[in-house]
């Protein structure tokens, strides 16, 4: 008995643990984001929360669903192993091209454009930060952290676990206030009579890009696959956590944009380039320095913990000859993937150029929704194509219809809306085509070709990262040979925690 209690509680803590990380990795840099967004195309105070809602709702359909995928195809990789499982290699690599040409790239430069608003907004209260301030203390801090990730894990690691605190702080001061607000009766904005007065009548399209305004801050539900090995007894435990930790999530956004309508009119919310900021001067006096120090400490670290991921993903592509072989050489001494991290910061700078933080984001969640709804049509296909596969966890086929059909209504009407913008991205997918057949498809490539993208490279895996060092050192024919390196210990497990830090 005193076993199975032992076996009990140990299950329960590490339910609780995984509950706690999987709402933690949703909830991130986004929220301070997207509200001022999604209210500009809702039209209304009272269907931007109904559009909060609906996203933790949607948010819920889609994690059931990578539920069933996670544990149906128990491959490290999530979306890219699952496309290239059911779909085949042009369909995984496509996926892959788009995450590092376009959503991590863009994700990067939203959250490093965020952070630069936050850090320069006291300094020009009456106005908007300059163009090229903003630019340029955005650039500063990508170069930083992209020489501290290349210089060393363990300082990338420590960076993250400080400044998490930041938006957890920055969130729960917001809520409490707000709450507060709502006892005193501040609570004018949010009567019925006035949340739903539009001073625009919002078309299908504003509703579709108010909804993709408010997937950014969600980005991170696909987060659950990765933890499903973790879980004792996945098919109760893992919809147990979604229940739970979704509506978690939605409860957190809907009642910090409900604390913003206590301060705040939807007009000053339209008008502020930091919505915490302009909270935190409302209502917080003498400490509202607390909001743009805590926003921006959530920020650094987001842009911390995606160029962490994004260079991992280039490495892992490499290393199944999907990239450049270049992409997969890591420093002997620091065990860092250099040219990944050059790469993503290059391509981050590239894109902090063209675009405002709003049409960005627009980009961004266009290209997550397509992969997301890719993946999930897998789901049904792969029903059909193996229908006897031992499935731990089976979904009703009702949640990844109903999903796909509000997938298919939300791509529709963004690309209707924003024609141009969507277009772009679609274009930017399509180009991997070719590269696919020629660089990956084709195997016996003249010796020209292969002398200009290089040979396929023995690497490291990234399990055994912290243990392992690639020495590029060409011996013999050119064979890489793998040097151990067991001074740094880094927990396997930070390779997930910071997967989807906004």
């Amino acid at each position: 008995s005193q076993l199975l209690t032992h076996h009990a509680t140990h299950a329960g803590r590490r339910l609780t643990a995984n509950l706690l990380s999987f709402a933690g990795n949703i909830i991130g840099s986004g929220i301070f984001i997207s509200p001022k967004g999604v209210l500009e195309h809702a039209g209304s105070v009272g269907l931007a929360l109904l559009v909060w809602v609906l996203g933790g709702g949607v948010a819920a359909l889609g994690s059931l669903c990578y539920a069933e995928l996670g544990v149906t195809i128990p491959r490290s990789g999530g979306d890219y192993s699952y496309v290239t499982e059911i779909f085949g290699g042009l369909a995984g690599f496509l996926l892959l091209w788009s995450a590092v040409l376009i959503m991590y790239p863009t994700s990067l430069a939203v959250i490093a454009l965020t952070f630069s608003n936050y850090v320069l907004q006291p300094v020009f209260p009456n106005c908007i930060p300059p163009y090229n301030a903003s630019r340029i203390l955005s650039m500063l801090c990508l170069l930083l952290l992209t020489w501290v990730n290349s210089s060393s894990v363990r300082w990338a690691t420590r960076i993250q676990d400080i400044f998490t605190a930041g938006k957890l702080l920055a969130l729960t001061l917001i809520i409490i206030v707000g709450f507060m607000q709502i006892f005193k009766g501040n609570y004018k904005e949010l009567a019925p009579s006035n949340a739903f007065r539009f001073w625009m009548t919002p078309s299908v399209g504003h509703l579709a890009l108010a909804f993709l305004q408010g997937s950014f801050a969600f980005s991170g539900w696909n987060f659950l696959n990765y933890v499903t090995e973790e879980l004792v007894d996945p098919r109760r435990n893992l919809p147990r956590a979604i229940f739970i930790s979704i509506p978690l999530v939605t409860f957190v956004y809907t009642f910090t944009n409900i604390a913003y309508f206590t301060a705040m009119s939807p007009q000053e919310l339209l008008s502020s380039n930091a919505v915490a900021v302009t909270f935190g001067e409302k209502l917080l006096g003498y400490f509202s320095w607390v909001m743009p120090v805590s926003v921006a400490l959530s920020t650094f670290g987001g842009i911390n913990g995606y160029l962490f991921t994004s260079s991992r993903l280039c490495f892992s592509g490499a290393r199944e000859g999907h990239l450049p072989s270049l992409l997969a050489m890591i420093h002997v001494k620091n065990c860092t993937p250099i040219p990944a991290l050059l790469l993503c910061c290059l391509a981050t700078l590239i894109i902090m150029l063209v675009g405002d933080t709003y049409t960005l984001i627009n980009y961004v969640s266009f290209i997550n929704y397509l992969c997301y709804g890719v993946t999930i049509m897998g789901l049904i296909v792969l029903r059909w194509k193996k229908p006897k596969i031992f499935r731990p966890i089976k979904v009703n086929l009702l949640i990844p219809i109903t999903y796909l059909a509000f997938w298919a209504f939300l791509l529709a009407f963004s690309l209707y809306s924003e024609p141009v913008v969507c277009g772009i991205g679609l274009i930017i997918i399509l180009t991997g085509v070719p590269v696919f057949f020629l660089g990956v498809y084709w195997r016996n490539k003249p010796k020209c070709v292969n002398r200009l993208i290089g040979k396929p490279a023995l690497c490291a895996s990234l399990s055994s990262l912290p243990k392992l060092c690639l020495n590029w050192h060409q011996k013999g024919q050119g064979t890489p040979y793998i040097i151990p390196h067991a001074k740094l210990k880094l927990p396997i497990v930070f390779y997930v925690l910071v997967a989807f830090d906004f």
